[in-house]
C-alpha cells in the first residue's frame, strides 16, 4: 500500500496546470514512475494509447501532443529528444494500454480514472452545487486559520477574524451585513456567491501562510497581518476590474441549499 501511495503522490508531483488550470503531464515525467525503465518501450504504449483515441472518435491530437526538448547526455553535450504534453485522458489510455504485470500500471488505470471521473462530475456541477463545495471549503480553511491564530498569539479571534473582513471589505462584518441587508444571526459566508467566497478563502489561506512563513507569535501583529492580507486581496480584484465584495449582492442561504439538495436525494433513493 506505501509503494502504491507513493506512485500517486509521484504522479502529483510531476502534474502541470495550464494557463486555465488544465492538468497535464509530460510523458519523459511519468515514464519511470510507471515502471518503464526504457523511453522506448513506453512510446510504444503512447502509441498504442493514440490509436485507441482516434477508435473512439476523439481527437489524439487534443490530448497527445508531440513536443522536443534538449536534455544533457553528459561532457556538457546537449541533444534533442522526443516528448509528449499528456492530457488526464490520454494518461488514462496509456494506463488502459500499458502492461498490466506491472503494479504501476494498475495504480496508474485507478489513479486517472478516478480523475477523469472527477473532472466529468465537476463538469457536470451547476453552479449552486459548486457554490455549496466552495462554502465547505472555505469553512475547512476557516478551522485551519483559527488554529494557526491561536498558535500565532491569537486571544481574541472575532477581532482577528473582523480584521480580515476590514482589509477585503474596508468595513467590519456588522457593516457589511447592514449593508448587504443580512441577518446579525446569519452568517455572512453563508449568503455568499461564488465570486465572494473565492475572495475570502483566498484572503484566509493566504494570511495562514504569511502568519506560519513569518513565525509570527504576537497577538497585535497577527491582527495586523489578517488586515494587510485583506487589503491585498482587495487589491487585486480592483486591478482585475472585479467588483468590490461589499458591492455583490447575497444570495440564498447555503443552509437552504443544502437542505433542498438533501430532501432531492432523499426523493431518489425512495
Amino acid at each position: 500500500m506505501e509503494n502504491l501511495n507513493n506512485i500517486i503522490s509521484e504522479l502529483d508531483k510531476v502534474k502541470k496546470l495550464t494557463a486555465k488550470g488544465g492538468e497535464y503531464w509530460m510523458a519523459r515525467d511519468i515514464y519511470a514512475i510507471l515502471g518503464y525503465s526504457e523511453w522506448e518501450h513506453f512510446d510504444k504504449v503512447i502509441q498504442k494509447a493514440h490509436m485507441a483515441c482516434e477508435s473512439t472518435g476523439v481527437d489524439p491530437n487534443n490530448h497527445f501532443r508531440d513536443v522536443t526538448k534538449m536534455v544533457l547526455i553528459g561532457s556538457g553535450v546537449n541533444r534533442k529528444v522526443k516528448d509528449y504534453y499528456l492530457t488526464r485522458y490520454a494518461c488514462y489510455l496509456i494506463g488502459m494500454n500499458g502492461d498490466s504485470r506491472k503494479p504501476e500500471i494498475g495504480t496508474a488505470q485507478t489513479y486517472f480514472a478516478i480523475q477523469t471521473r472527477r473532472q466529468e462530475i465537476s463538469d457536470r456541477l451547476t453552479d449552486r452545487e459548486k457554490r455549496v463545495q466552495l462554502r465547505e471549503r472555505v469553512k475547512k480553511a476557516n478551522k485551519s486559520l483559527a488554529s494557526t491564530a491561536k498558535k500565532a498569539g491569537v486571544q481574541r479571534y472575532a477581532l482577528f477574524q473582523d480584521a480580515g473582513y476590514q482589509g477585503l471589505y474596508e468595513m467590519g462584518l456588522a457593516s457589511i451585513k447592514k449593508r448587504k441587508g443580512i441577518l446579525e444571526k446569519e452568517n455572512l459566508l453563508d449568503r455568499a456567491g461564488r465570486t465572494e467566497l473565492a475572495a475570502n478563502e483566498f484572503r484566509i489561506t493566504q494570511t495562514e501562510e504569511k502568519l506560519v512563513r513569518d513565525k509570527i507569535n504576537i497577538e497585535k501583529s497577527a491582527i495586523e497581518t489578517h488586515r494587510n492580507v485583506g487589503c491585498e486581496v482587495r487589491n487585486v480584484i480592483k486591478k482585475l476590474g472585479g467588483t468590490m465584495p461589499e458591492n455583490l449582492p447575497p444570495e440564498e442561504s447555503i443552509k437552504k441549499l443544502a437542505n433542498k439538495n438533501a430532501k432531492k436525494i432523499k426523493l431518489k433513493n425512495n
